[in-house]
């Protein structure tokens, strides 16, 4: 194919893509020759970030023959030891590119073109983005093999599709069928009350549900006597056929009284706002209880996901004293299996037995204000946007330990800590770093610089954080941890 014949087939995939509403569900072919068998699918709850695409079991080994889903010119090619590891990406004159990780090793002509610019830039991990006509692919031909390479715990290949503007979408929307006859299992159910007024069976904390199973499948919880303004969360997941794994949900719609304020749909986000994850679930309770609930209403910051389809009153419903509610989940799987939950609600405003208990101190942030923390050792800069929510700051310096809140606190992007390390000599400075302390006391080394008799260091999670060094014995301000083998 010659470059401008594929130049103008690309261009006039972008006018295709834009122009287009639906998704082409007979152009992609799957990416290997083996039935389909999932361990991941798109938008799967993570750590930090939603799943972006599916991670295909190769029948737990490498060297399967990937092929390309459709025809094309190879885009990008990374090489690394982390994330992807060896990924191909692939670019369809369609406008959409396929994404291959994991890989073992890449096709002759391919893996040739990239030993050349290892031994060029003589570096074994790299990212190039070969011209239009340079890496010609065919579809159904083979681009790689499948490996373990990256950040993989197993032998599977991850395959992604992309839009033109590098949005990450659900590749069951292209007709790559996953065969699914299992209906989606919620565990759990959680009623929250939102405010310190509203109460859920006379508490203002966050009620865990009974749920009782009835014949059909469907879910029954206990009904709830409630007053003021409630939300609702789910811990739930789904799985296919031929696996055992616990999977994502494709779509969550809640109605209350018929009316629906929520719907969560599987289909489409940007590597911008997965992050986001950490408010669309209880992130609390699940650094707390290791549980993801996925709740049904939003919090101010939580509207920049694009998965979210139709949000009314924030996903929040008004409980009136006396008056009936009937609260009901649904939820579903591409394939359309889907489990209901009904939770019925009687209004009741009563004395408040449970309280909500904030612990005010003397910090209180602003999530869109710069926020910051000094004393005479420790100095803590939060730039505005770190948090989701304003909340009151619990800091303390104890012992050598900087006690920056806890955990249970999600942070969005990167946040700045510094010690003054003016005391120490500057041999004793270049045995120093930085080390987080978990909550068995275990210290992690954090990458750290140092400047102007400070060490200081950038991370994005809350915690305990303490100078540890090899051979530096304490000074009278820091207590220095036995050292650590990283």
């Amino acid at each position: 194919m010659h470059k401008k014949f594929l130049l103008l087939l690309f261009l006039t995939g972008l006018n295709f893509v834009y122009s287009q509403g639906n998704y082409p569900t007979d152009y992609f072919i799957e990416p290997l020759e083996i039935p389909l068998i999932l361990s991941g699918t798109f938008g799967e709850l993570r750590t930090n970030h939603f799943h972006s695409g599916f991670d295909i079991k190769t029948q737990q080994k490498s060297g399967l023959n990937v092929i390309a889903s459709g025809s094309g010119y190879v885009s990008r090619i990374n090489v690394s030891r982390w994330g992807y590891g060896k990924a191909l990406y692939i670019t369809h004159p369609n406008g959409y590119t396929t994404v291959y990780g994991h890989l073992k090793k890449f096709s002759p002509e391919i893996e040739a073109y990239v030993k050349k610019k290892q031994y060029e830039k003589e570096s074994f991990e790299l990212r190039l983005y070969p011209k239009p006509g340079e890496l010609e692919v065919v579809k159904g031909k083979t681009v790689a093999l499948s490996g373990n390479s990256g950040s993989s715990g197993g032998p599977h290949l991850h395959y992604e599709i992309r839009d033109v503007k590098a949005n990450i979408l659900n590749p069951m929307l292209f007709g790559i069928d996953i065969p699914d006859h299992k209906k989606p299992t919620i565990q759990a159910a959680f009623a929250y009350p939102k405010n310190d007024s509203s109460q859920v069976n006379q508490s203002n904390r966050i009620v865990n549900l009974h749920l009782i199973r009835q014949n059909n499948g469907s879910l029954l919880a206990n009904t709830i006597y409630a007053y003021g303004e409630i939300g609702i969360g789910i811990n739930a997941f789904d799985r296919l056929d031929g696996a055992i794994n616990r999977n994502g949900l494709y779509d969550i719609e809640m109605k209350v009284n018929g009316k629906v304020l929520y719907r969560f749909t599987a289909d489409k986000f940007s590597f911008g706002e997965s992050r986001y994850i950490n408010t669309y679930i209880d992130y609390a309770r699940y650094i707390d209880l290791n549980q993801r609930v996925q709740k049904c209403f939003i919090d101010l910051s939580s509207k920049k996901l694009n998965m979210y389809k139709l949000i009314v009153n924030k996903g929040i419903f008004d409980v009136k004293d006396s008056l009936d509610y009937k609260v009901e989940i649904i939820a579903k799987d591409f394939s359309g299996n889907v489990t209901n939950l009904t939770i019925p609600v009687k209004g009741k405003k009563d004395t408040i037995v449970l309280l909500q208990s904030i612990n005010k101190t003397p910090y209180y942030f602003k999530a869109d204000q710069a926020n910051k923390i000094t004393d005479s050792v420790v100095h803590v800069s939060f730039p505005k946007n770190v948090f989701y929510e304003d909340f009151y700051f619990d800091y303390s310096y104890i012992d050598g330990v900087a006690h920056l809140h806890n955990r249970s606190v999600p942070v969005h992007k990167y946040f700045k800590i510094s010690f003054d390390i003016s005391n120490y000599s500057t041999d004793e400075i270049k045995q120093m770093y930085i080390a987080r302390k978990n909550k068995h006391g275990k210290l992690y080394y954090v990458g750290s610089r140092h400047k102007d008799g400070m060490m200081y260091t950038s991370t994005k999670t809350l915690g305990q954080y303490t100078l540890d060094s090899d051979k530096l014995s304490p000074k009278f301000f820091i207590t220095i941890s036995r050292p650590i083998k990283i």
